[in-house]
């Protein structure tokens, strides 16, 4: 009887979690311009590397004037809030992407991507595919998990 209670209590509340909204929807912001991460949240902190301008970011937490955020290895850095914008870019996250003219697999190749490519973020399309940009003005269709920033 009282392992039934428990159970029917765990049932119970797995439902109301699939219900729930999700707490925290992934927000990701981009690098307007090349910028210096940091271990802390101060200038005077000590410098870990340059963020390249584009590279697409995941916001952690902000904090007056700064923002703690991860980048596609999963770093964990602070940076200026100042540097960060709300273009999404994503980036390859695969050895080659390839983009295509439509998002079907049959579709013809427009251009492939070498891993650690920013692409510009223009579209999400049914099917777990994405619409991207290249900097040169090429765009075209690649699949949902070739890229890091979604």
């Amino acid at each position: 009887m009282m392992a039934a209670r428990r159970f029917t209590a765990f049932v119970v509340g797995l439902a109301a979690l699939a219900a729930a909204p999700a707490a925290h929807a992934l927000d990701y912001l981009s690098l307007a311009e090349a910028a210096p991460a940091y271990d802390a949240p101060s200038a005077k902190a000590r410098p870990l590397f340059v963020v390249l301008a584009g590279t697409p970011v995941e916001l952690v937490v902000g904090l007056d004037g700064w923002s703690k955020v991860r980048d596609s290895r999963g770093e964990l850095v602070w940076i200026e809030k100042k540097h960060l914008t709300d273009k999404r870019n994503v980036i390859v996250r695969v050895d080659r992407a390839q983009v295509r003219a439509a998002a079907e697999d049959q579709a013809a190749l427009v251009f492939e991507a070498e891993r650690d490519v920013v692409l510009e973020f223009v579209e999400s399309v049914p099917g777990g595919w994405v619409k991207v940009r290249h900097r040169d003005g090429q765009s075209g269709f690649l699949k949902v998990p070739q890229v890091w920033g979604l």
